[in-house]
């Protein structure tokens, strides 16, 4: 889920800001950290509370909304809806990259398909910004030395065989077994999928999925769904559902690491 989506409200009539401020007040999970009378003080409050969204009237008295645009960095930027009495404004206010146009006077109902979409492209954001940062966090692991001689042993077959934990592609949860996959070989190990990551280097390995663990080496790409989900592709070609809600192992992984 997307955290508060704090917002900054931008208008010179102070009816205009108390309105808003009311109509969001029913819209949850929206945070107001500042409403602002001239352009000024809007881009002061962009810079101060690098807000997620800005609600801004065209018509200011200083600077109108697309001055006030002009005057933010890029970086901090954060998802604009136009306000305005005015629809004349439109093609320039999309062209400007806001993501909607709200006509004065616009009721609840307006807002919240809104807000709606803000919340969509707030996610969106996010999983593009995390799969960035898993794939540059990849890249950095490729160039690593080689690991230490860690081993495993497995009885296979009749055989005892000592596996090098880097030689580990994947492992998948398989009734009272994981089953360690090697290449082109696998190995069922009579263990739990817990105590199995117990076990291993979680500088190399992360649980993706609640049956599923990853050797984060042998990922070559990751790809975003639109359920908020990834597809981790192996070099192997193999491909591997990452959860959501194994989304905090990938972000600890990242964290741990810069």
């Amino acid at each position: 889920m997307i955290p508060l989506i704090r917002t900054v409200i931008a208008d010179d009539e102070r009816l205009a800001r108390r309105k808003l401020r009311i109509l969001l007040g029913s819209e949850a999970g929206v945070q107001i950290v500042a409403d602002c009378q001239d352009g000024k003080q809007t881009i002061a409050a962009v810079e101060i509370h690098k807000p997620d969204l800005l609600f801004l009237d065209i018509h200011m008295p200083d600077l109108d909304g697309f001055q006030i645009l002009q005057n933010i960095s890029g970086m901090e930027l954060p998802v604009v809806i136009f306000t305005t009495a005015f629809d004349q404004y439109a093609i320039r206010a999309f062209e400007a990259q806001a993501l909607d146009y709200l006509l004065k006077p616009f009721d609840q109902e307006r807002l919240h398909r809104a807000v709606d979409r803000v919340r969509v492209e707030l996610l969106k954001a996010h999983d593009h910004n995390l799969t960035h940062r898993i794939l540059d966090l990849l890249s950095e692991r490729r160039r690593e030395p080689p690991a230490s001689d860690g081993r495993m042993v497995i009885k296979a077959g009749g055989r005892i065989v000592f596996l090098d934990m880097d030689e580990i592609d994947w492992i998948e949860a398989a009734a009272n077994y994981v089953k360690l996959n090697v290449g082109r070989d696998s190995y069922l190990l009579r263990e739990g999928i817990g105590r199995v990551s117990e076990r291993l280097d979680s500088s190399k390995f992360v649980r993706i999925h609640r049956s599923i663990i990853v050797n984060v080496r042998r990922i070559r790409e990751l790809q975003p769904c639109d359920s908020g989900e990834y597809i981790a592709v192996l070099k192997n070609g193999k491909e591997l559902s990452c959860s959501r809600g194994y989304r905090p192992e990938l972000q600890r992984l990242i964290e741990q690491n810069h």
